[in-house]
Parts: structure tokens; C-alpha cells; sequence
């Protein structure tokens, strides 16, 4: 068979879902034949390690539920026989993925940094600071000034300008009781008088 195709041709892929397939769908042990890392394939690995078995010459008793060197091997889970679960996320909001057979307002499978605004762990909840009437509620002072109406604004405004002038009423007045208070102490004249 390595004779009738090119290289890099001779060795090929059947999806299991020709409607979803991705590259990221071929398992880890399959890759590397794929990509021509190595020429064996993955299927002889179990025929290999039971060859090799009969190599082992046992030093001591032992009631491991092992017998060889390989150590324990999880059985890997598919979902839909995707072994790449990052492909397992819904087409839109709330409406899943009929392809993979994802249901609605199911959580999707694919990783996110820490800090991403799509990872649970990083999303804070508002907290708003105030209301301005109606269903207006804000989270700051940009917002609130967003959602005020130009007569809001223009009776701030005017609310403002009030405070404002009273203050500089305050300031001068204070300034006139301190004046007339050092003209009775005989301060002499007061610069700027």
C-alpha cells in the first residue's frame, strides 16, 4: 500500500462524524502515525506490551492487579467519540449543538484562560451603586450620567451652579467677618482693602 500513494498521502483518516470532524478529533496515539512521527501504529501497542511480558522476570511477589511496566491507564470517555472535548461548545445561546448532540443550556466543554470573560470562575456580578427611577439603575457615575434625560441634566446643572454660588457667598461673607474682626483689633489697614 505505501506504493500507491505519494508520501504524506498514504495514510488517511475516516471520521466517525464526517458532519463534525475536526483534526483535533484524532487521538493522541493515532497522531503520530498520522503525521508519519513514528511507523507504528498504535493498534499493536497492547500485542507489543503482551510479547514483552513473557520477558519479565519477576523479582518478588506482588499483588498489584498489574503485570506489567506500562503502570495504570485510565479508560478514556468520548463524548460522541470526539477525543478532543474543546470541539464540544453550543452553535448559539441557549440553543446547543443538534450536531454533537449538545442539549440546550448545557455547559460547553471547551477550556478558557482564568480572567476570560467566557470562564465562570472570572465572572463578577454588578453591583449598582444607585437608581434614577424607572428601571434606571447604575454601576457609576458614567452610567448614570448615560442614562439621565436633558432636563435631569439641566436641573444637575442648575443644582450645581446653586451650590456652587452659595459656596462662594460663604467665602465671602467669611472673608468680610475676618476683615471687620482685624479692623477692631487695630490691625491697621488690611492689604487689598
Amino acid at each position: 500500500n505505501r506504493v500507491d500513494y505519494p508520501f504524506g498521502q498514504h495514510r488517511w483518516v475516516e471520521p466517525g462524524d464526517i458532519h463534525n470532524f475536526d483534526s483535533a478529533s484524532i487521538p493522541p496515539e493515532w497522531h503520530g502515525w498520522m503525521t508519519s512521527m513514528n511507523d507504528a501504529p498504535p493498534s499493536g501497542e497492547e500485542a507489543y506490551i503482551e510479547e514483552r511480558k513473557k520477558n519479565i522476570i519477576p523479582l518478588c511477589e506482588s499483588d498489584a492487579n498489574i503485570d506489567h511496566n506500562v503502570g495504570h491507564q485510565e479508560e478514556i470517555y468520548n463524548f460522541h467519540h470526539l477525543h478532543n472535548l474543546s470541539t464540544v461548545r453550543s452553535r448559539g445561546w441557549n440553543i446547543g449543538n443538534p450536531v454533537v448532540g449538545l442539549p440546550p443550556g448545557a455547559k460547553d466543554s471547551y477550556y478558557t484562560q482564568p480572567g476570560s470573560p467566557y470562564n465562570d470562575a472570572s465572572i463578577r456580578p454588578r453591583v449598582n451603586i444607585g437608581d434614577l427611577g424607572g428601571g434606571r439603575v447604575y454601576k457609576s457615575e458614567k452610567w448614570a450620567d448615560r442614562l439621565r434625560t436633558v432636563d435631569e441634566k439641566a436641573a444637575l446643572e442648575k443644582a450645581k451652579e446653586a451650590t456652587a454660588q452659595k459656596a462662594i457667598a460663604s467665602t465671602e461673607a467669611s472673608a468680610a467677618r475676618r476683615k471687620m474682626a482685624m479692623a477692631q483689633r487695630g490691625a491697621g489697614t488690611v492689604a487689598g482693602a
